[in-house]
């Protein structure tokens, strides 16, 4: 039986005669969910059985890893390097059990996919949909929000980031560049004169989205080292109603270019200060199993990289 098979058949658990790899997956669960009873509900096991395999492994180790109390469930610090090395060693099982089962070869299992809210359902989902058209045995999960997320911690397959990556120990295939925009609608400009510096904005209404990167520190220069400090009237805490909100003539905002491209194209909007802005911000494919990616791993990679480089959108810095 297979590493990924469900544990209401996989696992019987009597005493404390558990297997480490059966203890050390409710271990993680225990410690992801933070509770028996809710590892015990995803896991399909009761909450006794749950228990008795995390005290069979923490008498089998010889160490605490939970801290128990009538409301929580919290690691200890031997508990959270324990849950590291057991989630890495449970996905180099799962890999070579994938290996053995063929799911290398054929594309296969849940796909998971994540980036940026607006990016995600603009270009991101018409891939995904695409890819499972040609992959029926794959079935799909979009995680599109406007966070970082650890894809490794939250079990992603596959993240499109833009901005400047960290060193870590992820793939990353660059697939172009999109740019900070500042834009207004034309009905806006007809009423206030239009921006000729950055230190022009001073005297004009901002809108400013509320997001995991806003701040009121709008950088200018191909380095970024000029700023000027906004001090929005509107705060919105979604791109798409700042956006909005420019749309209709009320203020200025700053977004990513492709965020706005729509507007663009049919003129709702108008960019301004272009040359003054940063440097493009650079667009990654990112998975975390190099060359060992799975078969779905790898196809769906394959097909964005290729999508991704041939929209010219990203292509023009």
């Amino acid at each position: 039986m297979g590493f990924c098979a469900s544990f209401s058949t996989a696992v019987m658990i009597e005493g404390d005669g558990v297997d480490r790899w059966q203890a050390m997956k409710i271990f993680v669960r225990v410690a992801e969910t933070g509770g028996f009873a809710e590892a015990a509900r995803q896991l399909h096991l009761s909450p006794p059985a749950v228990t008795r395999a995390i005290s069979a492994l923490e008498e089998e180790i010889g160490v605490r890893l939970l801290t128990r109390t009538t409301r929580s469930v919290k690691l200890t610090e031997a508990g959270r390097g324990y849950l590291d090395d057991c989630r890495r060693i449970l996905a180099e099982m799962a890999d070579a059990d994938a290996a053995a089962a063929g799911a290398h070869g054929n594309p296969t299992g849940t796909l998971i996919v994540t980036g940026s809210v607006i990016f995600g359902q603009m270009y991101v989902l018409p891939i995904l949909l695409d890819y499972l058209d040609r992959f029926p045995a794959v079935t799909g999960r979009s995680l599109f929000v406007d966070r970082l997320v650890n894809i490794v911690e939250e079990g992603i397959d596959v993240a499109i980031r833009i901005g400047h990556l960290p060193d870590s120990g992820l793939s990353a295939i660059r697939v172009g560049t999109v740019r900070r925009v500042i834009c207004g609608a034309p009905a806006y400009f007809e009423q206030h004169v239009m921006p000729r510096t950055p230190a022009d904005l001073v005297h004009h209404r901002i809108i400013g989205p509320t997001g995991a990167w806003a701040s009121p520190e709008w950088h200018f220069g191909p380095e970024g080292r000029s700023s000027v400090t906004v001090h929005p009237q509107l705060f919105c805490n979604t791109n798409e109603a700042a956006i909005a909100a420019a749309e209709q003539g009320w203020g200025l905002t700053r977004v990513l270019s492709y965020q706005v491209e729509p507007a663009l194209a049919a003129e709702r909007l108008v960019t301004i200060l272009d040359e003054h802005m940063e440097k493009p911000l650079p667009i990654h494919v990112i998975h975390a199993e190099g060359r060992r990616a799975a078969a779905k791993v790898r196809s769906f990679v394959d097909l964005a990289v290729d999508r991704l480089r041939a929209n010219p959108l990203f292509q023009q810095a």
